[in-house]
């Protein structure tokens, strides 16, 4: 294990548009870095803002820009590597096949990756966050059924998630729900996103006056969602702040901070490639609600992500993914009788998701990962690992066992879920 945390320098050149960063940097770093700069650039990756670089971009990298740039890994132009044996590369030395394996093939398996060159993004001066929350009922399923079919195909400045969970009721003993969230990023003005709205889904009801107020709640609400729609046109590290569960208003300073709460959880991934049908979320409804703190988060993918070859980089996820599933769950006391009772649920939704997700292989996401789907053997054999490196990587895993096997043929760097070597 090695502690990044002190490689911590960012050097933002607007001239061409990039940015040298080490790889301890945070998310929330670097987003802070660029908004001091310019307030029309960012950059594609994450949304939680104490997530290392380093991990984050060699695993690929979702956020709200994906649709328009792609992956954070699609935006590295560079990149600094210590080998096996100590020699610090750059991209012309470690070549094409090197170069190719760390931008989405999770670098701890090829050396320590120490910087990253990016690809700044373009941004509007304005954009438009907002959301929408509905409870999960037979009636809401229809939205949903209508999200799933077109998400992926809004324009590409439009970003909209959804998110399920269980929020605390209003009032003690009171009715425990599961609460949908449609959550948007749109790279404009609240006025242009308010037309696109009503256009896709009317049902939001947004409105652009809704973008320059304070959310309204329900007086003396008793049953969740109290607060039904909220939006806010701002500049983009804004909806950064924004898409981090703080408000715009808050400081920036939360972002270049390191305190977080500590948090037990464990996580799973899918890939969705056809909509899910009604059933499935009748299910989801009934599991959520056995649960304290489960939450599930789907990212739509189309636009950009729809263009880029398969093959392009390690992240095999592109044209004909609808979305991606992030399942969590987290609880507070960390004993064996409590973390084995979530695990075990969680594992159990895994299991009874698998009819309506991807197939040969069920796919998965390397940023989450799971050590449930396998794990190297003692020998580190291809063979064995395949079981669950086609999840992450499919038909890309066999290339990234090729290039393990020329540039760390000791298998120095290695981890129960790093690339095997071929042979």
């Amino acid at each position: 294990m090695i502690d990044l945390c002190n490689l911590k320098s960012i050097n933002i050149d607007l001239v061409s548009e990039t940015a040298w960063i080490q790889t301890g940097v945070t998310l929330g770093q670097l987003y802070y870095a660029i908004a001091q700069k310019s307030k029309t650039h960012a950059f594609a990756g994450g949304l939680c803002p104490t997530v290392g670089s380093g991990g984050h971009i060699s695993g690929g990298g979702v956020g709200t820009l994906l649709r328009k740039y792609g992956l954070a890994a699609d935006n590295v132009v560079d990149a600094r590597v210590m080998d096996a044996n100590g020699q610090i590369l750059d991209k012309r030395k470690m070549g094409e096949d090197l170069f190719w394996a760390i931008r989405g093939g999770g670098g701890a398996s090829f050396g320590v990756i120490l910087a990253w060159k990016l690809k700044l993004s373009r941004v509007p001066e304005q954009v438009t966050a907002f959301t929408v929350r509905r409870k999960l009922n037979r009636g809401n399923i229809k939205l949903i059924q209508r999200w799933q079919n077109i998400a992926h195909q809004f324009p590409e400045d439009l970003f909209v998630r959804m998110i399920l969970q269980n929020p605390a009721p209003v009032i003690k003993g009171g009715e425990k729900i599961v609460q949908i969230s449609f959550q948007g990023l749109y790279l404009g003005t609240a006025d242009k996103l308010v037309t696109l709205s009503s256009r896709y889904l009317p049902e939001f009801g947004i409105k652009v006056r809704d973008c320059f107020q304070d959310p309204i709640e329900i007086k003396n609400c008793k049953r969740k969602p109290c607060i039904k729609k909220e939006c806010y046109q701002v500049p983009w590290i804004k909806s950064a702040l924004y898409f981090a569960s703080k408000t715009p208003k808050s400081s920036l300073n939360y972002l270049v901070s390191k305190s977080s709460a500590p948090a037990y959880y464990k996580a799973k991934s899918d890939f969705v490639t056809r909509p899910i049908p009604d059933k499935a979320w009748v299910l989801l409804k009934k599991m959520f609600l056995e649960e304290d703190s489960p939450m599930m988060i789907l990212d739509p993918f189309g636009g950009r992500m729809s263009h880029i070859c398969k093959s392009e980089l390690p992240f095999p996820h592109r044209n004909g993914t609808l979305y991606n599933i992030q399942y969590l769950v987290k609880w507070k006391h960390n004993n064996q009788s409590e973390s084995n009772k979530h695990i075990k649920w969680i594992r159990k939704l895994h299991k009874k998701m698998e009819p309506f997700v991807s197939q040969s292989p069920r796919a998965a996401y390397i940023n989450y990962r799971d050590l449930n789907l396998g794990v190297n053997g003692e020998r580190y054999k291809y063979e064995e690992a395949k079981t669950w490196g086609e999840m992450y990587f499919k038909d890309n895993f066999e290339k990234l066992a090729r290039i393990k096997s020329k540039v760390d043929p000791s298998n120095f760097f290695r981890n129960e879920q790093s690339i095997p070597l071929l042979f």
